[in-house]
């Protein structure tokens, strides 16, 4: 046998991942036309409402009917469950028993945001606001002095529901919450980042002229009242029923000279939301039943009747395995979960945080991510590594541009996702989303070429 040079040794053995362009130049076409829906898909989607509501109507034109437990289903039949308009499973029945095992896709629809508490409106000063309470992992600053727009329900005392959109479209009115101009902040300037603006802080202007014709205590605030009462036929008593949330104003916008980025609010994770549901939709007849997840409360450690620590999809897949007379312990343990979540993307900027030899790149596809947590691992799933292999020889098989990731150094921070959630179900479960820049800010980042890639493979994973 011929001894191989160095050179040759070198490229056998060592492991490198190209910037994608570089390798398949027609990734970038392909990518940028992928791309478009995804932008009015995410400039739609500001609230988990609205994703599950798009995700619905996008089913439902695709032939996908409401699954009815204990009916039988037949390959390729397409079915959704709306969970409280919050979150939304859709599947494609396959061509095995779920007793095989059922190919799960599970994406979050919820992002950072403001929520209002329970009695928000007050007047101060002849102004009239909202107080809001955050949700989920915010830089508080961040959300200062940036357009705002206002979505939600309120549910009247009638049992009516009414929904509310202000700030989207450009003849609205958009809201705020202020800052400091910095000829006054010498004080604030002393505050560690994480106070620079406080929670009790993030109050949204709503008004700031009074209601007129009568000397009036708080007109002002009235005046707010009487709008929201004028078009929404709403009251005060009524906004304790209430779930309205506070999103950064505005679509989805190209980035960059070359157009090859988006940037937008709620990337994360609607992004992996989006690919995954396209991937879905075209999944005909699959081999093993897709069980594609939009799960809410992610951010808030998936708690609550929508979010993944509740047994509901546990529900749908029992009640498959009971219409299909099967184990439905068997169908956990044989079935495979991808955790369709974002990963940190390596940033030039603030390299200090990252390992780089253990993140993800801008531009070199798809991130599978082996274990999340923090510190030693803490909140974790970790993969085994045979599913790891399972996962990523599939990715090579099917051509998908992949690279692995982990989310920054050890004692950073860190952070989880719904895996920890679907493993604890006895289903072999791995992370594998989209790089994101600037991850959890109102105006985050990510390249059209990775959205792609994950795209492809979801489409790998369904039909596998």
């Amino acid at each position: 046998m011929e001894k191989l040079t160095g050179k040759e040794l070198q490229k056998s053995l060592t492991y490198s991942v190209e910037h994608i362009a570089k390798v398949d130049a027609s990734m970038t076409e392909k990518s940028f036309e992928f791309c478009e829906n995804y932008k009015d898909f995410l400039s739609a989607s500001k609230t988990e409402r609205l994703a599950a509501s798009n995700i619905l109507e996008i089913a439902k034109a695709n032939g996908y009917v409401e699954f009815v437990p204990g009916k039988e289903y037949k390959v390729g039949d397409k079915v959704y469950v709306n969970n409280r308009d919050r979150a939304v499973i859709l599947s494609t029945i396959g061509q095995k028993t779920v007793d095989n095992g059922v190919s799960i896709v599970a994406s979050h629809i919820d992002c950072p945001r403001l929520d209002l508490k329970p009695m928000p409106l007050y007047e101060s000063n002849e102004i009239a606001y909202f107080k809001t309470h955050y949700y989920g992992g915010v830089k508080r600053y961040q959300w200062a002095a940036t357009p705002l727009a206002i979505h939600g329900v309120v549910i009247k005392t009638n049992g009516e529901k009414v929904e509310i959109h202000i700030g989207e479209d450009p003849s609205d009115p958009v809201f705020c919450l202020t800052d400091l101009l910095p000829h006054l902040a010498k004080d604030q300037r002393e505050r560690k980042m994480a106070d620079v603006i406080r929670g009790e802080e993030m109050n949204i202007v709503l008004a700031s002229l009074p209601y007129q014709g009568e000397d009036l205590k708080d007109a002002v605030k009235l005046t707010a009242l009487v709008f929201l009462n004028e078009k929404y036929g709403i009251t005060e008593r009524e906004l304790l029923n209430a779930e309205l949330e506070v999103v950064p104003a505005g679509p989805a916008r190209d980035v960059g000279f070359d157009r090859s980025m988006i940037g937008a609010y709620g990337h994360d994770d609607r992004v992996c939301a989006y690919t995954s549901l396209m991937a879905e939709v075209e999944t005909e007849a699959p081999v093993y039943t897709t069980v594609s997840v939009y799960a809410d409360k992610e951010e808030v450690g998936s708690d609550g009747v929508a979010g993944l620590h509740s047994d509901w999809m546990e529900h749908f897949i029992t009640y498959l395995a009971q219409a299909q007379g099967v184990n439905v312990l068997t169908a956990l343990r044989n079935s495979k979960c991808l955790s369709a979540d974002v990963n940190a993307c390596y940033d030039p900027t603030f390299p200090d945080v990252m390992d780089p030899r253990n993140s993800c790149y801008l531009n070199k596809g798809v991130v599978i991510t082996k274990y999340t947590g923090a510190g030693g691992k803490s909140g974790t799933n970790d993969s085994t590594a045979e599913f790891y292999a399972e996962i990523t020889n599939m990715l090579d098989a099917n051509g998908c541009f992949w690279q692995a990731g982990t989310l920054g150094k050890v004692d950073q921070g860190g952070g989880g996702t719904v895996a920890k959630f679907v493993s604890q179900k006895n289903i072999d479960t791995v992370d594998l989303g989209v790089p994101v820049l600037s991850m959890h800010a109102p105006f985050e980042l990510v390249s059209k070429i990775d959205v792609y890639t994950t795209y492809k493979a979801f489409v790998a994973f369904l039909n596998r």
